[in-house]
């Protein structure tokens, strides 16, 4: 008989925040954002003492001062987040060698055969927690059930610091109680689409004909049905090779003028250059994402004669490609920076002399 998958969703909480409090006893218990000051500042993650005045992550700094006006805005310190992540990461492969890391804060772990412990997930998880905050001094969350999505979303339930166990046996129900808006893929538009088909819910999606939801939204319906119907053999899949990496992040309010966007723009590149550096690659390719308030998707694409990989390299290039390439001009309600054509660092060709004409995609 196959033994039941054990999959761990592992959520760090607040992390950028939580390493700021942690490293600065000053910081302690206060409202904090991690972001960028002024006028032109976006936050890039908030305490839970912010969060409790309305504050998060991809806000105008400041809005989150004028809903808080105690809040302490810091610049991201991305090495110590970078050192933070090491020490969770050697955490998660000393229970096991199926790690799927998601980011710097965030992993599927299958301890359906453990390297140690008890067999138990649940106390599985419970030791991952306790061994992170005594090595990091940080808290996470975890989610445990027999599949990643499941997993992933019973890690938000009881943050901060919480641990959710959805069992097989009632792994069907909660699925069934479940607002579509939770699923993975839908978001603000595919809702919209679902609530006008009449589908709300879990139960709602397990009961829809699989033909008639593939014909609404394509793949994604399909997706969406098995997993209502508490199917998913996804795998936990360690060190796969990676074709991509990138960051983005949807704006609670759409931006308009470039001198808001601009500093978004140098916070996602430095997040993704963080990501290769970690990861130890540098990229070919940078691609720009936008997506308009009407929900038009916009990309802008190079294809470099040489390799790039900090912070300010990205950034020149992603400058060009969001502001200086014809594209559909209004509000903006998300932006992205992804990079491709990745290679170990110690391969890389010399950088080249930026900016370069962009080429759309």
């Amino acid at each position: 008989m196959e033994a039941v998958r054990k999959i761990v969703h592992v959520d760090m909480d607040a992390f950028y925040a939580a390493v700021e409090q942690r490293d600065d006893a000053a910081l302690r218990g206060r409202p904090v954002a991690v972001g960028g000051s002024g006028t032109r500042g976006v936050v890039m993650t908030a305490s839970y003492e912010a969060r409790r005045f309305g504050v998060g992550s991809a806000m105008p700094t400041a809005r989150a001062l004028r809903l808080c006006p105690e809040l302490v805005v810091v610049p991201p310190r991305f090495d110590a987040y970078r050192r933070a992540s090491a020490e969770i990461h050697a955490v998660f492969t000393s229970i096991t060698d199926l790690v799927e890391p998601l980011a710097l804060d965030e992993a599927y772990l299958d301890v359906t055969e453990p390297k140690r412990g008890p067999a138990s997930a649940t106390l599985l998880a419970r030791a991952i927690k306790a061994d992170i905050r005594r090595a990091t001094g940080l808290t996470a969350s975890a989610g445990v059930s027999t599949g990643k999505f499941l997993a992933k979303v019973a890690s938000g339930y009881r943050k901060p610091d919480g641990l959710t166990v959805i069992p097989p046996e009632r792994a069907q129900a909660f699925l069934d109680g479940l607002a579509v808006e939770r699923f993975h893929g839908v978001g603000p538009r595919t809702a919209e689409r679902l609530h006008a088909a009449g589908l709300r819910t879990g139960a709602d999606l397990r009961g829809a004909d699989p033909a008639a939801l593939e014909a609404l939204l394509g793949k994604l319906g399909r997706f969406l049905f098995d997993i209502a119907n508490g199917i998913d053999e996804r795998p936990v899949v360690a060190d796969r090779p990676r074709k991509s990496l990138g960051a983005e992040t949807t704006f609670p309010h759409d931006l308009h003028r470039r001198e808001e966007l601009e500093p978004v723009l140098e916070d996602l590149c430095q997040e993704v250059a963080g990501r290769l550096e970690r990861a130890g690659l540098t990229a070919r390719t940078v691609t720009v994402k936008l997506r308009t308030a009407d929900f038009k998707v916009v990309t802008r694409s190079r294809t470099l004669p040489g390799d790039v990989s900090d912070a300010a390299g990205l950034g020149a290039v992603a400058a060009v490609l969001a502001f200086e390439v014809d594209r559909p001009q209004g509000a903006v309600r998300l932006l992205g920076v992804t990079v491709s054509g990745l290679r170990p660092r110690a391969l890389q060709v010399v950088q080249p002399t930026l900016p370069f004409p962009a080429e759309p995609s």
